[in-house]
């Protein structure tokens, strides 16, 4: 299994690699959607209060994982899908896509922090936490819509589906995400946001494990 996953991330790396404009088109959006906020909102009243500083940040990265991990199964074409299905187990698929989109959105989201941090200002008192969030946020935003795009990807309109799919599933994960965030920006003692972090484990474990289960039945069909 450990092999298997392992050549489906290569897999994944390599055809990423070779369409280079689709990073690089998710970090542009990044980068003009952040700048678009900084004329609509800093560069206008020039002052930002802290909680819409917070709330932009999140909004930004769930629009950019959402346009990012839609194509996971979208551009894998019918024939491909059938070559897949005679080499590997669909738990070596799913599990490959959640962390090779993982990855990917954890690239996406440190990059697009940083940018935002210059750009905005960086009100954040406890940085180790934030980080911490957006690694969860992260992990979370990958393993859930990785498995959505699965399902959408068996619909004629699958972004649309996607997004409905989507919309119950990620809403209280961004909820604890803004939480613990908030605390991390007002700099809390790390104990007040105990709760949330263990919340959000538990929900990215119990994500995880259930495609592991449910997505074989969905890849046979």
């Amino acid at each position: 299994m450990f092999q298997e996953v392992k050549a489906l991330i290569n897999k994944e790396v390599k055809l990423e690699w070779r369409q280079k404009y689709a990073l690089n088109g998710m970090l542009l959006y990044i980068v003009s959607t952040v700048y678009i906020c900084y004329l609509s909102f800093k560069l206008k009243t020039n002052e930002l209060k802290p909680i819409t500083w917070n709330t932009l940040f999140w909004i930004i990265l769930l629009f950019t994982a959402v346009n990012s991990i839609a194509k996971s199964f979208q551009q894998e074409k019918h024939g491909r899908l059938l070559y897949y299905y005679t080499l590997a187990s669909p738990e070596g698929i799913i599990l490959s896509k959640i962390i090779y989109n993982s990855l990917l959105m954890l690239v996406l989201s440190l990059a697009g922090f940083g940018f935002y941090a210059i750009v905005m200002g960086n009100p954040v008192g406890d940085i180790s936490l934030y980080l911490g969030s957006i690694i969860l946020g992260a992990v979370g935003f990958s393993s859930t819509l990785t498995m959505i795009a699965g399902i959408a990807s068996k619909a004629d309109n699958s972004s649309t589906l996607m997004a409905i799919l989507s919309f119950p599933v990620i809403i209280p994960i961004l909820l604890l995400l803004l939480k613990v965030s908030k605390n991390a920006l007002d700099g809390l003692d790390r104990g007040s946001s105990a709760d949330e972090v263990f919340t959000l484990l538990a929900i990215d474990l119990i994500v995880v494990v259930l495609s592991v289960i449910l997505f074989p039945y969905l890849w046979k069909s």
